[in-house]
């Protein structure tokens, strides 16, 4: 009975709450019937409104139409012509303003160049034919004249060439002393030959009329031992080669230079258009010492390592105070023959369509592009045309000027 009692207790528990979402359902659903009724009936009143929203909506597509006021007539923004910048702007972007002018133009052009011997009164000293070093009679940077003893060598080819001449002087000695009548040409022209062609191949192994004339002297017996001699006044250059050294024909083993007068190669851009007058003078800057030289040759190739252009000048250095090998700076100095209206580099700026623009000041701190056309470049400066004598004109910070143009054209809420 009691297990009974509490079975319909807890039905009656787990019932109840279920009955009561059901019925609170049903109440919000009433209330939903009548809400839709009376929505109903505000549809009928808004309706009307509904149709002026519409017409409004139109009135709304007209002004669109008719385009907004911050905007131009392209549909886009119209970018501001000019720039205003205060006195305290202007001192910390640097910029310098200065007026037009008309006039002559004393202007440089500068090349890297390099001091070398000159190639007309320098002398590579090199044995005519393969030879052992035997002696070396001077030293690296001597001043030397010409004829001085440079250096003693060793050759079998020449000491068959001696022993030739030495053959030969004795036979054409003999029969030069008897006569063409006496000995017939044919013997006289023979003998004559020999000592003429044993003489040249000693000239041309490089022995010169001192060595031959040694060679007719009786009980000489150094055969094969030859000397070099300076063919020029010069200072030692270069000697790299050691004692007992075999060294090929041809092989140099001093470089003799006088450097009273040496060459610089000036190396201008292969596209530069200037014209060198043959002496036209240039500074010429090396080692902390300057110095001019003139315009001696051109080169009408382009090298083909460093891709320039090569002038030679001619520099004269009595004092020996340049040396080859030296770095230079090479300065061409011009002048325009007439008055030329030009602006730095500096004061150039590519406009947004690309064209080449300064800024002229119509007014204090007030700043116009005005575009321009471009003429030669002279030095650091360029000819210039679209612009008037007296014009004030920024020469530097021409860059802060634009910026602000830029800036005055930029709209953030894209109105």
């Amino acid at each position: 009975m009691k297990k009974t009692l509490i079975s319909v207790f807890a039905l009656t528990l787990l019932t109840a709450p279920l009955s009561f979402v059901q019925a609170e359902e049903d109440a919000h659903q009433e209330a939903g019937h009548d809400h839709a009724a009376s929505g109903d009936d505000r549809q009928e009143v808004t309706g009307e409104e509904g149709e002026h929203k519409e017409d409004h909506g139109e009135e709304g597509e007209h002004e669109e139409e008719g385009g907004h006021g911050h905007e131009d007539e392209n549909g886009g923004h119209e970018e501001a012509a000019t720039a205003s910048i205060n006195a305290k702007q202007k001192d910390l972007a640097g910029i310098e303003v200065a007026t037009l002018e008309s006039r002559l133009v004393d202007y440089e052009i500068y090349a890297p160049g390099e001091l070398l011997t000159n190639g007309y009164t320098s002398y590579h000293v090199s044995p005519r034919v393969a030879s052992v070093v035997l002696r070396r009679h001077v030293e690296l940077g001597e001043h030397v004249t010409k004829g001085q003893l440079l250096v003693t060598l060793f050759s079998e080819t020449v000491a068959q060439a001696q022993a030739d001449y030495r053959k030969a002087f004795p036979e054409w000695k003999r029969i030069s002393g008897l006569g063409r009548s006496v000995v017939g040409d044919q013997r006289f022209n023979t003998a004559k030959a020999n000592i003429e062609a044993a003489r040249a191949t000693l000239l041309a192994y490089g022995l010169n009329d001192d060595d031959i004339g040694a060679l007719k002297a009786s009980g000489v017996d150094s055969l094969g031992e030859y000397m070099l001699r300076a063919r020029v006044d010069g200072a030692v250059l270069t000697d790299e080669f050691e004692q007992g050294q075999r060294v090929e024909a041809g092989q140099p083993l001093v470089t003799l230079a006088d450097e009273s007068e040496l060459w610089v190669e000036a190396h201008l851009s292969a596209s530069s258009d200037i014209v060198l007058e043959k002496g036209a003078e240039a500074e010429v800057r090396a080692a902390g010492r300057v110095g001019v030289a003139t315009v001696s040759q051109e080169a009408h190739t382009i090298d083909p390592v460093t891709r320039t252009r090569i002038v030679r000048l001619e520099l004269d250095n009595p004092e020996d105070r340049f040396h080859p090998g030296m770095f230079a700076d090479v300065y061409f100095r011009f002048k325009t023959s007439e008055p030329v209206l030009a602006v730095p580099e500096t004061a150039l700026m590519r406009g947004a369509d690309g064209d080449w623009t300064v800024y002229v000041e119509e007014a204090e701190g007030e700043y116009e592009p005005v575009e321009v056309e471009l003429g030669r470049s002279i030095g650091g400066l360029r000819e210039v045309s679209g612009l008037a004598a007296g014009q004030r004109v920024v020469l530097r910070g021409a860059f802060f000027v634009a910026s602000e143009i830029a800036k005055g054209g930029f709209d953030p809420h894209n109105h």
